[in-house]
């Protein structure tokens, strides 16, 4: 009895698969024959399409969001690199830019300081200072040339603005040297104005000289500039020494004195120039550029 019920089960099913599909295609061909005749479809396809869009939109977001993704990280290191490379860049062009900074700064202060020294027959020979006397009571420094270098006892140095000081002690390879500020240092002046020589005294103060014993009939004033007269062959004549910023009496009340502005950056000089008279040239004709060479530490003289 089971048997025989399985069987027409199997039957009837086998026989409605193809009924079925017959009735789909009828179904197909009379929806096409509508379609075609009739725009009714149309209206119902766009519906559709409004519903399975966001279906289609949720099915693609991954592979959008991975593409996206992806191209983010490409530009990222990109920028990255770019911007390392952009750094570096600036990093050189600074260091490049303050290495010509000091050597135009460098130019200058050579520029001013053989500019100083044009007008005179006078040798010259480029230093640099190497130490500083830390006591605040002595103003002395060091010089990186010495007796082998032809440095004597006396000889005057100066910087692009004025007087430095003088050469005290020298030994082969280097030389100690006094600052126009020191205490004990001296140096004859005379006034640019009026002429009156007197003599400038060093003060233990790095921006302050001092000129004694000036007669009350003194010809001196505030703002008076102060050069290096000559007297004396120590100092060749005509270096600035520095400028009156006061004038006031002595505890005698007989004499003035006056109170120095230094022309030379006393406390900032690094470079500077041993100076020396030189006997005059004979030739007559135009005057040559003076042929200094810092590097070489020549002792040719510079002419007028």
């Amino acid at each position: 009895m089971s048997l025989s019920t399985n069987s027409t089960l199997r039957f009837s099913e086998s026989q409605a698969s193809p009924l079925r599909l017959l009735a789909y295609m009828a179904l197909a061909l009379a929806l096409m024959t509508a379609d075609m005749r009739g725009s009714w479809l149309t209206q119902v396809r766009q519906q559709a399409g409004l519903l399975v869009g966001p279906i289609y939109w949720l099915a693609a977001a991954p592979s959008q969001l991975l593409r996206f993704t992806g191209e983010s990280l490409q530009v990222r290191n990109q920028l990255l690199e770019e911007n390392h490379r952009l750094r570096d860049e600036l990093l050189l062009t600074q260091a490049r830019e303050r290495r010509l900074l000091a050597l135009a700064d460098e130019n200058r202060q050579l520029r001013d300081l053989l500019g100083g020294t044009r007008s005179m027959q006078l040798g010259v020979r480029l230093a640099t200072i190497i130490d500083v006397d830390l006591d605040p009571g002595r103003h002395q420094v060091v010089l990186d040339l010495g007796a082998s270098d032809g440095v004597a006892v006396g000889q005057a140095f100066i910087d692009a603005s004025g007087l430095l000081g003088q050469v005290t002690a020298v030994a082969p390879g280097h030389a100690n040297a006094l600052l126009v500020t020191d205490p004990d240092h001296a140096v004859p002046v005379q006034v640019v104005r009026s002429g009156l020589r007197v003599i400038a005294y060093g003060t233990g103060e790095r921006d302050r000289l001092e000129v004694r014993d000036i007669p009350q009939s003194g010809d001196i004033r505030e703002n008076d500039e102060l050069i290096t007269s000559g007297i004396g062959g120590k100092f060749p004549a005509g270096f600035a020494v520095g400028k009156v910023i006061g004038l006031r009496q002595d505890e005698s009340q007989l004499f003035s004195v006056a109170d120095l502005a230094p022309a030379a950056a006393v406390a900032r000089a690094h470079q500077v120039l041993l100076v020396w008279a030189q006997p005059a040239d004979t030739h007559i004709g135009p005057p040559s550029p003076p042929p200094i060479v810092p590097e070489s530490n020549s002792l040719e003289p510079i002419e007028p």
